[in-house]
């Protein structure tokens, strides 16, 4: 497709070229001002270059912005245990021994050296901060462990209460014909061939709340967190119960349950941290631009960065990023290995044919505010998406969908050519504990 000429010199010159100067950025920073959430979204789960600059951009927004908590598209209780590597608390030597929980398909999502950089960053700046000073975090908001959070919950219970622990494993005892097979119980409860739990897992989560603060001080020799992140895992289950429930109703049904969840652990992240409190958000640009922007909103699917601009408005801020060519990690079929596949050329009405047209290699966009750029770029126009699963040969139905790009995102970086990033291993860990694969079955 040939591409209006008028339309490529305006985007040329209403962006901000990344020529890897400490001022390239500065376009972005003077755009998150004081905001509460920056969400900084990737076009793949398998992009070096993703990974390194959106790590790039953070450590700048913690050191200079005063963020203190990164929330990742990753499961609460293995991002836990970075956490307190990072904080300096635990039993892990290493970043790579605090990522050893990141194991199950798809594990180089968090387990690959760029990610290992940046949580040895994140500890080394936390070790170096006056006595004191809020050290910064490292979350998880997905809702995929089932079965270690509710573990979790009990592991918590049974240090300060023994007769509440006795009571959650009653009620999570609901489960217990299924085994491990926690897929099995969505099955069985969708179809009315089993009672659903759902009323079980409420209560816990209800009765840890109520008796927050009896809880919470029940052990001082405890990690003054302990509560919260067990609170959280108990409201990973109640949540988790309800999603593989609905898997079977639909794709858009459980979608909308994992981002709703996704979007109310950052609210209760927020507030944990205090009224002071700023959150970098990591996941797919299918989470966190906005929804109402792209083809699936008329289907009845939303997502984080929709949810959070209807409650935080300007502040939060949603940036995107695309490429047009390169290498990826990614899979051939779930439980697969990692596998670096080539990407292939944009379709040529696509966004990103559009920007690798004005032979600018790599490049900022600020829509916010610039209603010239932004006319341009709302013109619906096919978007590239590519999750942990990337198959060439079905391009066009796998991986494209319409957006109006400057509808979807407050600012947007384009990496022409980008490569795949370094997993630590290539293959992941079989299934255990009946845990579902991250991004099941959606593969975002």
């Amino acid at each position: 497709m040939a591409f209006d000429q008028l339309q490529l010199r305006a985007v040329r010159e209403n962006s901000h070229s990344l020529i890897g100067s400490d001022e390239d950025y500065t376009p972005l920073f003077d755009l998150i001002g004081n905001s509460r959430f920056v969400l900084i979204g990737e076009a793949s789960h398998g992009t070096h270059e993703f990974y390194r600059t959106r790590a790039y951009i953070t450590k700048r927004f913690i050191q200079e912005k005063g963020f203190t908590a990164v929330a990742a598209e990753a499961d609460w209780p293995d991002t836990h245990r970075v956490n307190r590597f990072v904080r300096g608390r635990g039993g892990d030597q290493s970043a790579a021994q605090a990522l050893d929980n990141f194991r199950r398909f798809p594990a180089w999502m968090w387990r690959n050296s760029d990610v290992l950089e940046f949580v040895n960053w994140l500890r080394d700046y936390n070790d170096l901060l006056p006595r004191g000073a809020r050290k910064a975090g490292f979350y998880g908001m997905d809702l995929y462990s089932f079965h270690s959070s509710s573990r979790a919950v009990l592991d918590y219970l049974y240090k300060v209460d023994s007769e509440a622990a006795r009571r959650a494993r009653f009620r999570y005892g609901c489960f217990e014909q299924f085994g491990e097979d926690i897929q099995a119980y969505g099955y069985a409860a969708t179809f009315g061939l089993n009672k659903t739990c759902e009323d079980e897992v409420i209560a816990q989560l209800v009765d840890m709340s109520r008796r927050a603060a009896e809880l919470a001080s029940r052990d001082g020799r405890l990690d003054p967190d302990e509560f919260f992140i067990a609170e959280q895992n108990a409201r990973v289950v109640k949540n988790a119960e309800r999603y593989y429930r609905a898997m079977f109703s639909g794709r858009f049904s459980s979608w909308n349950l994992r981002d709703r969840h996704m979007a109310e652990t950052l609210d209760h992240l927020l507030s944990h941290l205090g009224p002071s409190a700023k959150v970098v958000v990591w996941a797919h640009n299918s989470h966190l631009g906005d929804a109402r922007a792209t083809e699936v909103s008329q289907q009845g699917e939303l997502n984080v960065g929709q949810l959070l601009r209807l409650k935080y408005g300007n502040a939060a801020v949603l940036v995107g990023f695309t490429t047009y060519t390169g290498t990826v990690t990614a899979a051939s079929n779930w439980d697969g290995p990692a596998e670096t596949k080539h990407v292939r050329p944009a379709l040529s009405d696509s966004f990103e044919a559009m920007f690798h047209a004005t032979y600018v290699p790599q490049f900022l966009m600020i829509f916010r505010g610039n209603k010239f750029l932004s006319g341009i770029l709302n013109q619906e126009r096919l978007e590239r998406a590519i999750g942990v699963i990337y198959l060439p040969q079905s391009e066009r139905i796998s991986h494209y969908f319409h957006a109006r790009l400057a509808d979807q995102f407050d600012a947007l970086i384009h990496i022409d050519n980008t490569n795949a990033l370094q997993p630590l291993e290539i293959t992941s860990r079989p299934e255990e504990a009946g845990e579902v694969p991250e991004t099941y079955p959606s593969a975002i």
